[in-house]
């Protein structure tokens, strides 16, 4: 077949970015069409100043976030967080589980060397030359021992919930064994598309029940062994003896425990759990991040599209459910999933609470599959796209988190107690509860040029696009700081809290993660098409230009480098887009020598300090990629593009092993096209029959560190 996918007949026109119709009614609900959620009437921050808190208020090139594994942690210190501890009962993570601190020395110089890929839209997966990549896992594969064969015509539930989910997005990768030669990936199952699962698949409606609780059991998350292939970087699945640790979690029938200071409130209990301490599945789970103690976080996020019934919703809820995306006014929002069909607590008319038990974060222990996730309530509840911590060096642990829509807000949480150290089962216990009680905090950023803002994208006066910034702190433990809510309703309502405080409306915040050797934290804000149209926010200094398509880079410097501090400084590294646009800025680097690039989705760092950044939704007319550019040094700014994914999918993860060897990507919803379907598909990837979304691993072929 032709490396060009077939137009369908009844492809449409993009928007928000390059993003499908398809996709943007099933990966959210198609919130972009939607009123703004966020209707509070927040003080134009560029009036923030001085204001103070009110508690009232393969083919290769030539021919066409992060754990890290050493495999070492996603999260921990600049320094080296120290050893995570197994679970009792299982084995321990060997020590680079949680430490970064040999991170620099031996895998390359840190500049990045190859020879960056051009813009495409094969169906095909594209690296530079000089490298490979491979397969790693696919929808349908088995995962669980006794697992049967996918089988597309004859699906079951009780077979997808022993095999890979449908649209993998988060990847981590947690370390077996010191040598790093076996690990456990772990990723995220975000959302599902009937038309791309179900041959002759017409509507909703007219699939039967157990084809409902087929897509419920492929969200979730999934736990697979993996293996090194003869020292390489490459990877594979563990095929033969006991997968030990091999695990499905899903939204048909796993069960997850709530902690923290919501846990038990009035505003979670319902009828499948009048106590509030337990919850039935995980909801619509985007990315996340490994922790200094060896466990995966996971954000729920786009939630609110499951639900059904927000019309015949209690009219004292309706107001709350609005400001989550909720649809108060119809019974069946448009492109409903219909899940009330297998399950009536989707049903909001009869059980309200249960919308309040979806998007927090989720912690799973990879290490023990016999354990119960716990979603944790002191990390606030919105569309999360993910949480990544880092220790601070007083030893509170610090998690960054966006909440991805247009015009909300980013946030922190601090942790009450200290990280421990050491591997033993009274430190593995003490920092699984970590996360369970601290402060949260709301962003609100200050600018420094706000009369020299007029949308075009052009920078201030004095060069860049920065200022200051403070973080506002909304609970600190049982305590509200916001008047008129408790600490459970600030925790369960936390984008009501935000408004009160005025935090600052941000171009949909979504992955944020702090480099663990310098501890600077960076945000991907996608875009926001609403910016400046109509009465909507206008442009300010961090998010500068009207009806942005592309998105940008924002970089946070704690005062002091202390990321518990409650102030800090900002700036604008990279504004994206096409490098012949006046409105782009990639740190000052001549852009006649960097790659276009659009939708920055997720982030990520190699072992020396580079950041890695993928994309959802290029709006310059090319698959999404993965891109890289050094943050210090004469090569700051220096953009170049890694590789790109098959035609209509989107680039997810990424994870680089600590290593630099190997880079895991997820590849979601490929040939997601209008007029798409099993039968007719959009892209043939991977097996040259119809789509299927897969994680996919990349490595040098002379066996040297990734990039450099």
């Amino acid at each position: 077949m032709s490396d060009r996918p077939r137009l369908l007949p009844l492809l449409a026109t993009p928007r928000h970015g390059s993003r499908d119709v398809m996709t943007c009614l099933y990966r959210c609900g198609n919130a972009c069409d939607h009123p703004v959620p966020n209707t509070s009437d927040n003080a134009y921050f560029g009036d923030l100043v001085s204001a103070e808190v009110s508690r009232r208020g393969v083919v290769r090139a030539g021919t066409v976030g992060a754990l890290v594994l050493g495999l070492g942690s996603a999260a921990g210190t600049a320094a080296g967080a120290g050893a995570a501890a197994a679970a009792p009962n299982s084995p321990a993570p060997p020590a680079a589980a949680a430490s970064r601190g040999g991170a620099g020395k031996g895998i390359g110089s840190g500049a990045l060397t190859f020879q960056p890929i051009p813009p495409n839209t094969l169906d095909t997966f594209v690296v530079p030359n000089g490298y490979d990549h491979a397969v790693l896992i696919r929808w349908g594969d088995p995962v669980l021992p006794g697992a049967p064969k996918f089988d597309l015509r004859r699906q079951t539930a009780a077979a997808q919930a022993r095999q890979f989910g449908y649209n993998n997005d988060y990847v981590g990768v947690l370390p077996l064994d010191k040598a790093g030669r076996r690990a456990l990936l772990v990723v995220n199952h975000e959302y599902t598309n009937e038309d791309l699962m179900f041959p002759g698949f017409t509507s909703h409606d007219a699939l039967t029940v157990e084809q409902v609780r087929v897509a419920m059991a492929a969200h979730g998350m999934s736990v697979v062994e993996i293996e090194r292939v003869d020292g390489t970087g490459q990877w594979r699945t563990v095929t033969s003896g006991r997968r030990q640790y091999n695990r499905r979690v899903d939204a048909l029938s796993s069960t997850f425990e709530l902690t923290g200071p919501a846990a038990g409130s009035a505003f979670v209990k319902t009828a499948a759990d009048p106590l509030g301490r337990t919850v039935i599945g995980t909801l619509n789970n985007c990315a996340g991040g490994v922790t200094p103690w060896g466990t995966v976080l996971s954000g729920e996020e786009n939630f609110n599209q499951y639900f059904v019934g927000g019309d015949g919703a209690p009219e004292a809820e309706k107001s709350r459910l609005a400001r989550y995306g909720i649809n108060t006014t119809a019974r069946y929002p448009s492109g409903n999933r219909k899940w009330d069909r297998a399950a009536d607590r989707f049903d909001l008319a009869k059980h309200p609470n249960e919308a309040n038990r979806h998007g927090w974060i989720v912690e799973i222990d990879p290490y023990d599959p016999d354990s119960r996730p716990r979603k944790h309530t002191a990390l606030g509840r919105f569309k999360h796209e993910g949480a990544n911590v880092i220790v601070a060096r007083s030893g509170h642990v610090v998690a960054y988190m966006g909440d991805d829509e247009r015009f909300d807000y980013l946030y922190k949480f601090v942790s009450d107690k200290k990280f421990m150290k050491g591997s033993s089962p009274v430190a593995r216990r003490h920092n699984l509860t970590l996360l369970e009680s601290g402060a949260l905090y709301v962003a609100r950023l200050e600018q420094t040029s706000a009369d020299e803002i007029d949308g075009s994208g052009r920078l201030p006066s004095d060069g860049a696009f920065n200022g200051k910034g403070r973080w506002i702190k909304l609970v600190s433990g049982t305590r509200s700081h916001v008047a008129g809510m408790t600490a459970a309703e600030v925790l369960t309502f936390t984008r009501l809290a935000g408004d009160k405080v005025g935090a600052t409306k941000m171009d949909r915040p979504e992955d944020v993660e702090p480099n663990l050797l310098t501890g600077k934290v960076y945000v991907a804000l996608t875009n926001n098409t609403a910016r400046g149209v109509g009465s909507n926010p206008k442009p300010d200094e961090a998010n500068p230009r009207t009806a942005n398509r592309h998105g940008q880079i924002l970089e946070l410097v704690e005062d002091r480098a202390d990321n518990t501090a409650e102030s800090f400084t900002w700036s604008l590294p990279i504004v994206c887009g096409d490098p012949a646009d006046e409105s782009t800025y990639f740190a000052g680097y001549d852009k006649t020598k960097v790659s276009p690039i659009s939708c920055p989705d997720n982030v990520a760092f190699d072992a020396t300090g580079n950041l890695w950044i993928s994309t959802d939704g290029n709006a310059l007319g090319s698959n999404d990629g993965l891109f890289a550019t050094a943050l210090q040094g004469p090569e700051r700014g220096h953009l170049k593009q890694f590789l790109t994914v098959p035609y209509g999918a989107e680039t997810c993860g990424p994870f680089i092993t600590d290593d630099n060897r190997s880079v895991f990507v997820a590849v979601q919803h490929p040939g997601e096209i209008t007029g798409a379907t099993v039968e007719n598909p959009a892209s043939t990837w991977p097996d040259g029959d119809y789509a299927k979304p897969g994680v996919v691993v990349t490595w040098r072929l002379d066996g040297g560190p990734i990039g450099s």
